[in-house]
């Protein structure tokens, strides 16, 4: 079966071409704007993902499945004057341009990787979000990614080609960058952290777990016209996830228990209020439509997924 995959050059993509060129089961073809630097299979240059954008060179090997990994991806402090308007041009205009033209290619299947801030940014204790959930984003970058799912499943209707969406929360892996980074460099660096009696829950996938449920949902014949959430079936705390780290690297993280109350309010007083909400509040995914319509279990755990992010150079 042709495969075409987009973001290929991206953390996941890199990963995700790698892993389908070693299995060696589907024919593998990059769309990327510059060359691969690790194995992509074959490669296709191509232009930005804009709505002007003219597939028809990687489109013309007849790929079955696309898996549209690339992406504006989500920018912590965007200074651009109309943040969500920059994500639209890419994230949806771009997007279903390509979709369209897959579709009239004869594509049969398109996997679109989304975010869960498509769900929204926080969760409350014995609520997690689940793949049928009522939308709600809060930020440009999830209404954007919303925005493309919501015309993916118009165009899916019309031309009856099949659209799966995958929505991660926190990729973490090989090369990982970001917040999971500083925070693998905090660690390392042995400074301590006022984040020891913080009793949040977090959801995150190990960066093999969410490669694993891209490619189960390439050929798996439950997975047309579903969403899936992406996750490592195991919820920690973020004082949890610090002392994990710490265990993977083989050193002591050093967290001082400061209740949560006053990192809050120190964090508002500091006009970083949005900062203490991702370290200290929860956002939790329930994974069991995954293993219910396609049988699917994370194959690593969150210690195997830490030993192997820390294990390499971060970004």
């Amino acid at each position: 079966m042709k495969v075409l995959l987009t973001g290929a050059t991206g953390f996941v993509g890199k990963r995700l071409s790698s892993h389908i060129d070693q299995q060696g089961v589907f024919e593998l073809t990059c769309a990327v704007r510059q060359p691969c630097s690790v194995e992509c299979g074959h490669e296709i240059l191509v232009n930005d993902l804009a709505v002007e954008t003219d597939w028809s060179n990687v489109l013309d090997g007849k790929p079955r499945v696309v898996i549209h990994a690339a992406a504006r991806a989500h920018i912590m402090k965007d200074e651009v004057p109309d943040p969500l308007a920059e994500y639209r041009k890419v994230n949806v205009e771009g997007t279903l341009n390509l979709a369209r033209q897959a579709a009239k290619a004869g594509v049969t299947r398109f996997i679109y990787i989304s975010s869960i801030k498509v769900n929204g940014e926080q969760t409350f204790s014995g609520k997690p979000f689940t793949a049928d959930d009522v939308p709600a984003p809060e930020g440009s970058y999830g209404i954007s990614k919303l925005e493309a799912e919501n015309g993916m499943r118009e165009i899916a209707s019309d031309t009856g080609m099949e659209v799966v969406i995958i929505r991660p929360p926190l990729v973490y892996g090989p090369g990982v960058k970001g917040n999971f980074a500083s925070m693998i460099k905090l660690i390392e660096k042995g400074l301590p952290l006022p984040l020891g009696a913080i009793h949040n829950k977090r959801s995150l996938v190990a960066l093999d777990n969410l490669v694993d449920l891209i490619v189960t949902c390439i050929d798996h014949p439950a997975a047309a016209n579903q969403t899936f959430l992406a996750g490592d079936g195991q919820d920690i705390s973020t004082t949890e996830l610090l002392q994990g780290v710490g265990q993977a690297m083989g050193k002591p993280a050093r967290l001082i228990p400061v209740p949560a109350g006053m990192l809050i309010l120190g964090a508002s007083l500091l006009g970083k209020r949005a900062v203490a909400k991702r370290l200290l509040g929860s956002l939790q995914v329930d994974i069991s439509k995954n293993r219910d319509m396609l049988g699917w279990q994370p194959p690593v755990s969150v210690e195997e997924g830490m030993a192997r992010a820390v294990k390499y150079p971060v970004g």
